[in-house]
């Protein structure tokens, strides 16, 4: 579809880490990426772009991410059938602001003046019909040059998001009415927030916007022309990598470090607040995760091998042990394979801290899963020793590991579904299940998979280091330099 003038490119920011929902979510496979609502399989970042469909003018999306999510991303679209207008992806994370930028730059470099509604990858919307109406209303402020924020109509004296005041009451009708930025409240405290909820010129910020491509630039180029100047060169640099627009990494980094609002917000004179009561939630802790999630007569959300008696109101998940509770209320328990976590269900929002703490005595699973992602499928860790590793190891079909070799240890390779395609210093042999390989320590090899099933193995490693660092790439299907795994 051609882009005019009156296109709407949905931004999807795709950078967070999502620390407040460790154990499930972590740096390297974050909540956007997960399917945390329990009524769909779909991810979070799936049903952002999804929840559009039918809106007038509406384009494929510009999604922004950093560069070890980028595989994810793109299949997480593939898997909807969905072709991205762009996967451009930040060298470092620079806040809302110089992501924002970027966005708008790549946009007007189509030739047009789209529309564009920035979103985060993580947030649940319930009403998706007011959703898009208040979209196609928000359209008329923008193609007027104003700046458009989503302003939430809170249902609580919440103390975990910014506020945002309008200069007037809206309007009691059903007109959707744009109404006048006067402010921007950084998070209150709950004295602050319950008088705040009282008077409807107060809505959460939503971090939500629409405006066209030309108007943002402008107002950057007015109060924060640095970002402006380092974005174009990090576009004006950048290198095409398959999907990817990968920016060039120093101009970008020279960017401060700043969100949209504090470097446009609340400095323009063209913001316009729109009030939207859809349901909306960002699923910032396990507690609001409880809340959305359907649960059973006594109020317990279950998922997975869990047994429960006597209990109330509780969130109870496990990846693959038995999980039993009795006597309990208002409790979290996630039960992954690597970490157990049990919470108050109102002190979930202090789990951001533990992560902090986890990061600092350099724990493992602060920030990484036992099952990591790659282009060519996945791996998971079983089991591991000081001087030996046993994996799991699943590879889609017609996907192909880089042709590399190792120089600190040696693998074993079992086939327990599917059929294998092995290559060995420049010799080839097919696997079938049950049967095996050796791959001594210095051999240049390949694991393909050439069939139509999904190929599974357990890999058996064995060396005085055993760290992924330890690969040489010879040649990668996926534009990856020995240093990137």
């Amino acid at each position: 579809m051609e882009i005019t003038d009156n296109s709407i490119i949905p931004v999807i920011l795709s950078g967070g880490s999502g620390t407040r929902l460790w154990p499930l979510s972590r740096e390297s496979y974050p909540k956007q990426f997960l399917a945390l609502d329990s009524r769909t399989k779909k991810t979070l970042l799936q049903k952002t772009y999804e929840r559009l469909l039918g809106l007038e003018g509406l384009e494929n999306p510009i999604l922004i991410c950093n560069e070890d999510h980028r595989f994810i991303v793109a299949e997480q679209f593939r898997e909807i059938n969905t072709e991205p207008e762009a996967i451009i992806l930040e060298p470092v994370g620079r806040n809302t602001a110089p992501a924002i930028a970027v966005a708008a730059l790549q946009a007007m470099s189509l030739g047009k003046d789209p529309m564009l509604l920035i979103l985060a990858a993580d947030h649940l919307i319930e009403d998706i019909f007011e959703f898009q109406r208040v979209i196609q209303s928000a359209k008329t402020y923008a193609n007027q040059g104003r700046l458009v924020t989503f302003g939430i109509v809170p249902t609580c004296a919440e103390t975990g998001y910014g506020y945002i005041e309008a200069k007037e009451l809206p309007r009691k009708e059903d007109q959707i009415t744009g109404l006048e930025i006067n402010k921007f409240i950084e998070k209150p405290n709950k004295d602050i927030a319950e008088k705040l909820i009282k008077d409807s010129r107060y809505t959460w910020n939503s971090g939500m916007f629409l405006f066209k491509a030309s108007s943002i630039l402008s107002e950057l180029k007015k109060f924060s022309p640095e970002i402006i100047n380092y974005c174009k060169i990090a576009i004006e640099k950048d290198v095409e990598d398959l999907d990817f627009l990968r920016l060039e990494a120093e101009s970008f980094k020279k960017c401060p470090k700043i969100s949209l609002d504090i470097a446009v917000m609340e400095k323009t004179k063209l913001g316009t607040v729109l009030p939207l009561n859809v349901g909306w939630s960002d699923i910032g802790s396990w507690k609001s995760l409880w809340d959305i999630s359907q649960k059973n007569n006594d109020g317990n959300y279950i998922n997975g091998r869990v047994i429960t008696e006597k209990s109330k109101n509780c969130y109870l998940s496990s990846e693959q042990r038995l999980v039993v509770g009795i006597g309990i209320e208002n409790i979290i328990v996630v039960d992954t394979k690597d970490a157990l976590l049990v919470a108050n269900k109102d002190q979930s929002q202090n789990i951001g801290n533990i992560v902090k703490s986890l990061n600092s005595e350099t724990f493992p699973e602060g920030k990484m899963h036992r099952k990591i992602y790659r282009p060519w499928g996945n791996y998971t860790t079983i089991v591991e020793g000081n001087r030996w590793l046993v994996k799991l190891i699943e590879v889609k079909p017609n996907a192909s590991l880089s042709l590399q070799m190792h120089h600190h240890r040696a693998e074993h390779w079992v086939v327990v579904n599917g059929t294998a395609l092995i290559e060995k210093n420049g010799e080839k042999q097919l696997l079938s299940e049950n049967e095996s390989t050796f791959i001594p320590l210095g051999c240049k090899h390949r694991l393909s998979n050439p069939g139509k099933m999904k190929l599974e193995l357990i890999e058996v490693q064995s060396g005085t280091y055993l760290d992924e660092e330890d690969i040489i790439r010879f040649e990668d299907s996926y534009g990856r330099i020995k240093n990137l795994i």
